[in-house]
């Protein structure tokens, strides 16, 4: 592999809006619409959310998702958010209607992880180097 493994991740929700203001509340940033890259074909209509992305810097883009026959929550991927300091996120999730799960720890000389409960029932992290 040459490149970084993760190139696009999607976090499956059942409530939009919802999750759309746990992320932008939690994360301090907007979510943009998204146009359905292939309709029809994935049988149901397919709602996305898209992070803000620079193709061209480290790290992946993303989307949250809503499609007819896949339910969120209970699976068993974790996407991890880049942050300057976790906590800082991590201090707006109950706020915003998630559930922190494990509070900010080290992992070493990995620096810092969260784990914490969206809205919607998915687990996500969030870490940092300090």
């Amino acid at each position: 592999m040459t490149m970084n493994p993760v190139g696009w991740f999607e976090i499956y929700v059942d409530d939009i809006p919802r999750a759309r203001a746990f992320y932008e509340g939690v994360f301090n940033v907007q979510l943009e619409s998204m146009v359905d890259p292939a309709p029809g074909e994935l049988g149901g209509g397919l709602e996305m959310l898209a992070f803000p992305a620079h193709m061209e810097q480290y790290g992946a883009g993303g989307a949250l998702c809503k499609m007819e026959g896949i339910a969120a929550g209970g699976n068993s991927t974790i996407v991890y958010f880049a942050c300057d300091d976790c906590a800082v996120e991590q201090s707006r999730v109950e706020a915003c209607g998630g559930t922190i799960f494990k509070p900010k720890f080290a992992i070493g000389e990995h620096g810092f992880i969260s784990l914490l409960t969206d809205t919607e029932g998915n687990m996500i992290g969030l870490h940092s180097m300090s």
